[in-house]
């Protein structure tokens, strides 16, 4: 009760009998009884109330069923006590003065609106588990019963999944990583965070998001300088708005709880990134098989060369890549990715094209590695054809790919969709 509420102690043994009651009724019963509320403005609210009913009766099923019109009235008065809890912090006083100053009906669409902005809050922070417009209606069906309570910690909950997420998708930004592949990864907010703060205190050079090879790498020439965890700085990313360092700061104990494992020689770093293991559920690298097994066989010592002067087959990184589609659209997609350093796809979403081409333009390409990638690995007797192939388009694409003028990438986008394989979406 507030201050405004000094009733006499029969009052109040009396009001202590009905603290289970809506707060509307209490606000209510607090307004006509202390002369806030008078007979005209009960009597224009008797007249709006049928209607509310009605109006969500008709929202949530049928206005024509008794049992329909029952729930209707208890969400009614359970949205203007939410409305009036949340707007008067729970003052009797304030809430009797908005219900005298407004009209009933527009309390309860307060109500209303407010659990919707609730509904419309991520309610995971996996970018891989959006919600669907048509959830709406029966997740308002089931909040608009709830308690204020239970509205407050489930915005608390929300406000802070969808703070991590705008963290994720400012890092994602930075880095130049489409969110199509956050999305597709299924990556949660907070392990994009994390991966955050360790590529600032491993790499802090680093201008593209790390796949498990990558990372890898990074990790394992720390390990050999035996850097100390203790001597590294989890400094926030430069240029990070000031309203998501919370959440930077949040993640930090988690990460500075596993440097140490990272960065002990004698904890066997492929066990710490192996896709199952609990360190790497706890940040996010890009899923790159391709580099994975290239680096295998990078880093095998044994070739065999018995067969040096046989034809050279194409290699099973290079099987992997094109997964049966060498037409030269799906290679030119292939190439242009390797060009790019952006993931190996044969095909290109609408979104996917546009984020390469930003990219391309922000940091470059290097054409050389794709050209590299063919001599590497695909089959010595088409080398040659998908070489010039690739030359081909590189001198023909490569003005209007990084051209200053096409700012809306009109027409960057209409040469991809022409030479590449770019599909709707």
């Amino acid at each position: 009760m507030s201050e405004h509420d000094t009733p006499s102690a029969p009052a109040a043994n009396a009001l202590q009998l009905h603290d289970a009651r809506p707060f509307f009724e209490k606000a209510l019963a607090y307004g006509v009884a202390h002369g806030i509320i008078d007979a005209a403005k009960l009597a224009a609210m008797n007249a709006d109330a049928p209607k509310g009913m009605v109006q969500i009766a008709r929202y949530f099923g049928s206005e024509f069923l008794r049992p329909e019109l029952e729930k209707a009235r208890d969400r009614m008065v359970n949205l203007v006590s939410l409305y009036l809890l949340e707007s008067t912090g729970g003052d009797l006083h304030e809430a009797a003065v908005s219900l005298r100053d407004n009209s009933f009906l527009s309390r309860s669409k307060g109500g209303s609106d407010m659990l919707k902005r609730l509904i419309g809050m991520p309610e995971s922070s996996n970018f891989g588990m959006g919600g669907y417009a048509d959830a709406e209606t029966p997740l308002l069906a089931v909040w608009s019963l709830r308690s204020h309570a239970e509205y407050q910690v489930e915005l608390a909950r929300r406000s802070q999944i969808q703070a991590a997420i705008r963290a994720a998708q400012w890092l994602a930004d930075e880095y130049g990583l489409d969110e199509d592949a956050l999305e597709e990864a299924g990556a949660d907010a907070e392990a994009v965070v994390r991966t955050g703060l360790l590529l600032q205190a491993l790499a802090p050079k680093a201008g593209d998001w790390p796949n498990a090879v990558v990372f890898e790498k990074i990790a394992t020439a720390h390990r050999k300088k035996q850097t100390a965890a203790g001597t590294l700085k989890l400094s926030l990313p430069p240029g990070l708005p000031a309203d998501l360092k919370e959440v930077f700061e949040a993640q930090r104990v988690t990460v500075l709880a596993d440097l140490p494992r990272l960065l002990d020689a004698a904890t066997p770093l492929r066990g710490l990134l192996r896709p199952t293991s609990g360190f790497r559920a706890r940040y996010f690298l890009l899923d790159d098989p391709l580099a994975e097994v290239d680096d295998y066989h990078r880093s095998l010592a044994d070739l065999d060369e018995e067969g040096a002067d046989d034809p050279q087959p194409a290699s099973k990184t290079w099987a992997k890549a094109v997964q049966g589609n060498e037409d030269e659209p799906s290679l030119l997609t292939l190439f242009l990715c390797l060009a790019t350093g952006t993931p190996k796809k044969t095909v290109l979403t609408e979104k996917t094209a546009a984020s390469l081409v930003r990219k391309l333009r922000k940091s470059g390409w290097q054409p050389q590695l794709a050209t590299d990638f063919i001599r590497a690995h695909a089959a010595g007797v088409r080398q040659a054809d998908y070489g010039d192939l690739w030359n081909s388009f590189v001198q023909e694409s490569q003005a209007t790919l990084q051209s200053d003028m096409d700012y809306q990438m009109h027409d960057a986008l209409a040469l991809l969709r022409r030479e590449c394989h770019v599909v709707a979406g």
